[in-house]
């Protein structure tokens, strides 16, 4: 929720420069017809390197002009990526497939990642201890945003009773939904901003924020200026390849046998958080597990109080795309009500171990068996 004090870690800083030739690749196939699995691949594996880039600028930037602007800089470009991805696929129709990789970026943020950097840091030290406060805020967050969507999707078989015996129509209860999507979606947004105030303002000690004091380095202005370059190159590249990979979506779920949700949930979530994945991780191993929590749940918090509110509200004004509501399948409300009450229990005691991160990536697992025989 906060600018994060991230340690680039050297060997990703090393391979990310790599993965950029599939930019090209993905171009390439994408004209020259070398198929829908080709070309998702190529444009998921380029998107991975340049939301690296994006997170480290936007760090650098937040570093340099202080944590109030760092926080807003987090909360526009934290997930750049999936927001980028969902804006294209919204423009397409596929609203399920926004959805869904909504869906799988909480679960994704909260079981996978959460839970290789606990078996990652804790597999040579008994335990790792972190910041109760900040992580209990984490999690009754998260509680908050499960009850978003828990909501308007009982809301909609709660009504589908009225419609089946022609009280209301199908028109009149769709308007409804989305109206209560939108008016939810303001709460969700007001309350992601106290969170800003919370961790920013308030009670920003238990975040390892920056003091305002600490002297820039000689050479800040210069490195100001190149994340600013960079940031703005990334974002453009990483609209492109979303193009290319939203547009290969359909040819390659249906070359693979895999239904776009399950696409959505696992493929998409996961390559629009892979950089920032690798930096928890690395974290996790450097016993800085407080950092790799906050990347973790704050990144979830991200996605379902800022990235889906702000879906809903570009919904609106996309001409032609189909309004964005918060009506999530039945099983992914139970999904996200699973990790969301999981991490409760890792994040309650200010201790952890890697038990409890092999037990939340058992969770993913099942998760992610049930969404991929998901019809």
């Amino acid at each position: 929720m906060s600018a994060r004090p991230v340690d680039s870690p050297s060997l990703a800083a090393r391979l990310l420069p790599l993965l950029l030739v599939f930019v090209p690749l993905a171009w390439a196939s994408a004209h020259l017809g070398w198929g829908g699995v080709m070309t998702f691949a190529f444009a998921a594996l380029a998107i991975i390197p340049l939301a690296g880039f994006m997170g480290r600028a936007t760090e650098t930037i937040a570093d340099r002009l202080g944590a109030g602007i760092g926080g807003l800089l987090n909360a526009t470009f934290g997930n750049a990526a999936e927001l980028i991805i969902a804006f294209v696929a919204l423009q397409r129709g596929y609203t399920d497939v926004v959805k869904a990789s909504l869906t799988g970026s909480i679960i994704g943020n909260i079981l996978l990642v959460l839970g290789i950097s606990l078996v990652a840091g804790g597999a040579k030290r008994q335990s790792q201890t972190f910041d109760r406060v900040s992580a209990s805020a984490g999690a009754t967050m998260l509680a908050l945003a499960a009850i978003g969507l828990i909501v308007p999707t009982v809301f909609h078989y709660a009504t589908h009773e009225a419609v089946s015996q022609g009280r209301l129509t199908a028109a009149h209860e769709a308007a409804i939904e989305h109206g209560l999507s939108v008016e939810i979606s303001v709460v969700l947004f007001a309350a992601y901003l106290l969170g800003l105030l919370f961790s920013l303002k308030t009670h920003r000690s238990h975040y390892g924020a920056r003091t305002h004091d600490e002297p820039h380095p000689p050479h800040a202005a210069g490195e100001l200026r190149l994340a600013v370059i960079t940031l703005l190159v990334a974002t453009a590249l990483i609209a492109w390849m979303s193009e290319v990979l939203v547009g290969a979506v359909e040819a390659a779920s249906h070359a693979l046998g895999l239904t776009q949700v399950f696409v959505g949930v696992i493929v998409v979530a996961i390559v629009g958080n892979a950089a920032e994945h690798s930096t928890a991780v690395v974290l996790a191993m450097r016993d800085k597990i407080d950092v790799s929590l906050q990347i973790a749940i704050g990144s979830s918090i991200q996605i379902a109080l800022f990235v889906a509110p702000v879906l809903v509200f570009a919904s609106l004004m996309m001409p032609g795309a189909a309004h964005m509501d918060l009506r999530f399948s039945p099983f992914e409300v139970v999904a996200v009500l699973i990790s969301v009450w999981i991490v409760g229990l890792v994040s309650q005691d200010g201790e952890t171990n890697w038990l409890e991160g092999a037990l939340l990536l058992a969770v993913y697992l099942i998760l992610g068996m049930a969404f991929y025989f998901l019809p």
